[in-house]
C-alpha cells in the first residue's frame, strides 16, 4: 500500500527529523496507487496499477544544500538517505539565493479527495474503453485513448516545526475517433477529481460525431478569422501566458510585464475588461493542494480582475529582495465566464471557425507571448450560425494577450487538464475576432 496514513506518515518525517543533524532540514514524503488501461484500433493494448511511495529530504549547512531521495522506509534506510543529503549539501557550493526554511504554517482546507474515484477497479477500467470502443466501431470508426486514475497522499515537514497532510484524487481521460479512411477526426478528454462525474458513454459520441463531421475538410485561405475556442482549445495558450506573471522575470526584462525602462506591469490593465482569471485552492471543482512545492499556504488570489494585471508570484528569495509577501503559487487557474455552451456561442457566429483544440504549442516571442502551433480534431466553418463544413487545419501565430483583447463572448467554463500546464483549469469557450491562421495543415 502507497497511501499512509496521516500518523504513520508523520511518524516517517518526524523520524527523518530527528535524524539530521544539519542546520535545518525539510521532508518530503508523497504516496500514491495509479491505474491506467490504454486502447488502440478498437482493442485494449496495456493497462495496470502503479503502486508506489517517495521520500525527498533537503538539508542546508549555512547556505549549502543537500537532497536525496528514497523509496524505502525501514530505520536504516531513513537514516541511509539523510546522510547521503548532508553528504551531497558539505560538498556544494554556497547558493547565493539561499533562503531558511519556513515556519509553522496554517493551511487552509480544500476538497481534493472523492471515494469513488478512489475505489475505481481494473473493470471499471475494462467498462470505459468497452464504452468508447463500442460505439466507435458502430460508427465505423477507430478509436484510441487513455484513461489513468490515482489516489495519493501528499505530507511536509521541517524543523522548523511545520507539517502537512492531505490526500487527493485524479481522473484523466482522452480518446481520438478516427474514421476508417483516416480522413476524419475527432477528440475528447476530461479531467476531473471525482469520477462520480464523469460517463464515458456520453462522452464518446462527441468524439465520434466529429471523427464522422470531419471527413472530407475543405481548404480555407489562412488569414485573421473570428473563431470559437472550445476549452481545450484555449487552455493551452492561456497557460503558456501564466508563465510570464513571474516577478523576476518582469522586474529583470524577460517578460511581457516587464515595463520599458525597469519595473513591471502589475495593476496595469492589459485585457479585455470581461477578463478575470484568479486562483482558489477549495475551489469545489478544481480543488488543489492548500500548498505549493515549497510549503508555502495557498489562498485565493486574484490574478487578473476586469482586466488588470493583480499578481506576480515572487520567489521566498525575490520576495525578501523586493520587500514584499510570498504567498504560495497557486495551483489552479478559473476564468470567470457566464452561462453559455460552445454551441451557444456557435449560433450567435455569422461567419467564422470553430476550433475543437490546438496542439504543438511553442513560444515564439516572450516578450509578447507570441505562440505558434496546430488545430486538430476536429474544425470546423460557421456560417449563419451553424457548423457548415469541416475545413482543413491551420498553423496559427498567436499571443493569447491579443486573443484575451479581441473577445467576443465568453461561455460557461468547464474543467480542463493540459498535460503542459502545472495548474487545475477552469476555462470557458471563447468567441475571439481575429484570430491569426498563417497556414494550412493536411494533417486531421
Amino acid at each position: 500500500m502507497s497511501i499512509y496514513s496521516e500518523a504513520d506518515a508523520k511518524a516517517i518525517l518526524d523520524k527523518v527529523i530527528k535524524l539530521s543533524k544539519a542546520d535545518e532540514c525539510t521532508a518530503t514524503l508523497d504516496g500514491s496507487i495509479a491505474g491506467n488501461i490504454r486502447y488502440a484500433l478498437n482493442a485494449v493494448s496495456t493497462s495496470g496499477i502503479i503502486s508506489d511511495a517517495e521520500l525527498g529530504v533537503q538539508v542546508a549547512f549555512g547556505k549549502r544544500v543537500g537532497t536525496a531521495t528514497i523509496n524505502e522506509f525501514d530505520d536504516a534506510s531513513l537514516e541511509k538517505v539523510v546522510r547521503r543529503a548532508e553528504e551531497l549539501a558539505r560538498l556544494a557550493p554556497e547558493n547565493p539565493e539561499f533562503v531558511p526554511a519556513i515556519g509553522k504554517q496554517k493551511y487552509g482546507a480544500s476538497t481534493t479527495w472523492f471515494e469513488k474515484t478512489a475505489a475505481i477497479t481494473p473493470e471499471y477500467r475494462a467498462g470505459v474503453a468497452g464504452d468508447s470502443i463500442g460505439p466507435s466501431k458502430q460508427a465505423k470508426c477507430i478509436a484510441a485513448g487513455f484513461l489513468s486514475d490515482s489516489a495519493r497522499f501528499s505530507a511536509i515537514a521541517n524543523s522548523n516545526g511545520n507539517f502537512a497532510y492531505q490526500t487527493s484524487t485524479n481522473v484523466d481521460f482522452t480518446c481520438t475517433v478516427r474514421t476508417e479512411d483516416g480522413t476524419g477526426s475527432g477528440w475528447v478528454a476530461r479531467n476531473l477529481a471525482d469520477v462520480g462525474q464523469f460517463d464515458a458513454k456520453s462522452e464518446i459520441k462527441i468524439a465520434v460525431q466529429k471523427a464522422t463531421a470531419s471527413k472530407d475538410a475543405k481548404a480555407l485561405e489562412p488569414g485573421k478569422y473570428t473563431v470559437i475556442m472550445e476549452p481545450a482549445a484555449s487552455a493551452g495558450l492561456i497557460s503558456f501566458m501564466m508563465f510570464g506573471f513571474d516577478a523576476r522575470q518582469a522586474d529583470e526584462g524577460r517578460s511581457f510585464l516587464s515595463k520599458k525602462g525597469g519595473g513591471n506591469k502589475l495593476g496595469e490593465k492589459l485585457y479585455d475588461e470581461r477578463v478575470t482569471i484568479y486562483a482558489d485552492p477549495a475551489d469545489p471543482v478544481a480543488g488543489v493542494l492548500p500548498w505549493d512545492n515549497e510549503g508555502l499556504p495557498r489562498e485565493r488570489t486574484p490574478v487578473i480582475t476586469k482586466g488588470k494585471v493583480d499578481y506576480l508570484q515572487y520567489s521566498r528569495y525575490w520576495a525578501k529582495l523586493k520587500e514584499k509577501k510570498a504567498i504560495g503559487q497557486p495551483g489552479n487557474l478559473i476564468m470567470v465566464g457566464g452561462d453559455k455552451s460552445t454551441m451557444d456561442l456557435v449560433k450567435s457566429t455569422k461567419k467564422g471557425i470553430l476550433v475543437t483544440r490546438t496542439w504543438y504549442i511553442r513560444m515564439v516571442d516572450p516578450q509578447t507571448v507570441l505562440l505558434t502551433g496546430l488545430t486538430r480534431d476536429g474544425t470546423f466553418y460557421i456560417e449563419n450560425g451553424e457548423i457548415k463544413y469541416p475545413i482543413k487545419n491551420f498553423r496559427f501565430n498567436e499571443s493569447p494577450v491579443i486573443m484575451l483583447n479581441n473577445i467576443e463572448e465568453i461561455g460557461k467554463p468547464v474543467r480542463v487538464g493540459d498535460d503542459e500546464s502545472p495548474f487545475v483549469m477552469m476555462i470557458p469557450p471563447l468567441k475571439i475576432r481575429d484570430f491569426t491562421f498563417t497556414s494550412l495543415s493536411d494533417a486531421v
